[in-house]
């Protein structure tokens, strides 16, 4: 994804986030990598409070993953949480096992073979993102020698397009060991092709969207969002929005967020607004606090979407998956776009397919509450079913356990095989 169109069109200011435009700062990161990672790894103890030899991976790399695999772990004594060394997972960093990186450092004879390698396939964007080849060198040769040297029964991941994750993927594919992929947020057409040997999988939508991606590979089932049920029984039946959630990315930048919080609390006073950023945000909010005192917050370090969504009525958001999940919760959704791109307008299709409203102007999006302030439908999480196969069924509620009974039939056949 690193290379596509979409990527290289990403606001400036999330793009020097990731990778800067100033090829010094780019190389200055990659010094301070290479010190306190490459270098770093090799001083650092990696000591697991788990047996990964012949154990069921989950590998996760995020908070977010965490949370979507969690519940195999709680089900399966054999299952155990991994992530790469040093890599950020939050809140829960310290209840996650390590795969060691100290090896790492021993490939980068490679990167100028990378280097000239995807410069031939994808032109000046090798140059323009050199710092980002430099990042993922090693990480398949390291993982291949983990897998040697444990034999995981299998690995499942919830993340199918990060660089130590493909690395992991494809290193899983020369050692023959068996790969499942549980999903755990939207996911759109720009995404990688499903490359696992079981995909589990929560709807229609995605289904669909990898397909357009290109050659799906294995077994794929619908299985709704595990994430979801322990939820799905407390939807919201407020007759009346009063409480609104608003979430928001790296996308959104924080000059246009302000000034969409300071437009509707002037006009809708009688709602009240709580903004909760993406966990993976890091800015500094101090003068949105400032300006905006009657303004409420939500730690995402403290607190999941879930519990976030389950005090509010509606959500007003750009481009998230919060949005499927709020919609689950009967809270009236409604897209608005912060940040306005060229690329990016219903990312996820919410809009095209009647999930969310689409505010297109403030204005319309005051009018929006507005209306909704006064009566909001009671069923508004049937929007969903083409996102989430198990709502309306027998599973609805039930996703874990269906995604279990998936993974235990396909752990049981010859080899992990679908």
């Amino acid at each position: 994804m690193r290379f596509t169109d979409l990527f290289a069109a990403l606001p400036a200011s999330v793009l020097a986030g990731i990778s800067p435009a100033n090829p010094l700062k780019r190389l200055g990161r990659m010094a301070g990598y290479t010190a306190l990672r490459l270098l770093g790894h090799i001083f650092q103890p990696v000591r697991n409070p788990d047996r990964l030899a012949g154990a069921v991976w989950l590998y996760v790399v995020s908070a977010n993953n965490y949370e979507a695999l969690r519940f195999i772990r709680e089900a399966s004594p054999d299952a155990v949480l991994l992530a790469g060394q040093g890599k950020n997972i939050g809140r829960y960093g310290k209840d996650v096992n390590r795969l060691s990186l100290r090896r790492k450092i021993l490939y980068y004879w490679q990167y100028p073979v990378a280097l000239r390698g995807l410069h031939r396939l994808v032109g000046h964007r090798a140059l323009r993102f050199f710092d980002l080849i430099f990042y993922a060198i090693g990480y398949y040769e390291v993982y291949r020698r983990a897998l040697r040297h444990y034999r995981p029964r299998a690995v499942v991941f919830a993340n199918d397009h990060n660089d130590d994750a493909r690395a992991l993927l494809l290193a899983c594919r020369a050692e023959g060991v068996p790969t499942a992929y549980v999903q755990h947020a939207s996911v759109s057409t720009n995404f990688p092709p499903l490359g696992f040997d079981l995909s589990l999988l929560e709807g229609q939508d995605a289904f669909d969207k990898y397909r357009q991606c290109g050659p799906v590979h294995g077994r794929v089932e619908l299985v709704g969002m595990p994430k979801a049920d322990s939820f799905l029984n407390q939807r919201n039946t407020a007759p009346q929005v009063r409480h609104v959630a608003v979430a928001c990315n790296l996308l959104d930048g924080l000059p246009d967020l302000t000034a969409t919080l300071t437009y509707l609390l002037r006009e809708l006073p009688a709602l009240t607004f709580t903004l909760r950023p993406h966990p993976a945000d890091r800015r500094d909010f101090s003068a949105l606090r400032q300006a905006l005192p009657a303004l409420q917050w939500s730690n995402p370090q403290q607190e999941n979407v879930f519990q976030f969504l389950q005090t509010h009525d509606a959500l007003v958001a750009a481009d998230t998956s919060t949005h499927l999940e709020a919609t689950l919760l009967n809270l009236a959704s409604v897209y608005y776009r912060f940040s306005p791109t060229p690329t990016l307008a219903d990312y996820y299709g919410y809009a095209a397919h009647g999930l969310s409203e689409w505010a297109r102007t403030l204005p319309e999006l005051t009018t929006a509450l507005r209306r909704l302030a006064q009566h909001k439908p009671a069923d508004i999480y049937r929007r969903a079913g083409y996102y989430n196969a198990s709502l309306g069924t027998a599973d609805e509620g039930h996703s874990r356990e269906l995604a279990l009974r998936r993974l235990s039939e396909w752990l049981a056949a010859p080899a992990g095989a679908a």
